[in-house]
């Protein structure tokens, strides 16, 4: 087989071009094993989901940006995890189901918000516990709820505060 390089034709045999193969072939099953391994380690650090744990209900006119797979948190600590959103045909209501850590025991009058991390992070559940009430059993409905308030929303409420504001007004002298 002939090649140009460099404006000479050589001659290069078929020993040296399987051996250049086979070193590329080599190079690019370690970089891919490697590539894996990473992968592997990825996954299994993080917390992505809970296996076990207690399911619970909770509903809402609204959870915008709120996904399956989303943080529910009590104090800042992630004790569980969004595992379906559905809307009730009757009363048109957002019904979030999240599954808890079995150790975290709630009592029914726990009130369940959605938070945010901030403008560019995702939403989460909220758990604020009371600590009195009876407990929730797997299956039961939280029924103390606060709505998410949508970023537009909050901004539409500024607005309209600063132009009502008699400070804000210019006053002719």
């Amino acid at each position: 087989m002939w090649l140009p390089v460099g404006g000479k034709e050589v001659e290069l045999s078929a020993a040296k071009v399987f051996s250049r193969r086979s070193i590329e072939t080599i190079l690019g099953a370690t970089a891919l094993s490697i590539i894996g391994v990473l992968v592997y380690f990825a996954f299994s650090a993080t917390d992505l989901g809970l296996d076990e744990g207690y399911e619970v209900t909770a509903r809402f006119n609204a959870v915008d940006g709120l996904v399956v797979g989303s943080d529910v948190r009590i104090g800042g600590v992630k004790v569980g995890a969004v595992i379906g959103q559905q809307v009730d045909p009757r009363d048109f209501k957002a019904v979030v189901s999240m599954i808890i850590r079995p150790d975290v025991r709630l009592s029914k009058d726990t009130l369940v918000r959605v938070g945010n991390d901030g403008l560019l992070g995702g939403n989460y559940i909220k758990l604020e516990p009371s600590g009195v009430g009876q407990a929730v059993i797997g299956g039961s409905e939280l029924t103390k709820t606060k709505d998410v308030i949508s970023l537009g929303e909050l901004l539409q409420r500024v607005l309209v505060l600063v132009r009502d504001d008699p400070s804000a007004k210019k006053s002719d002298f």
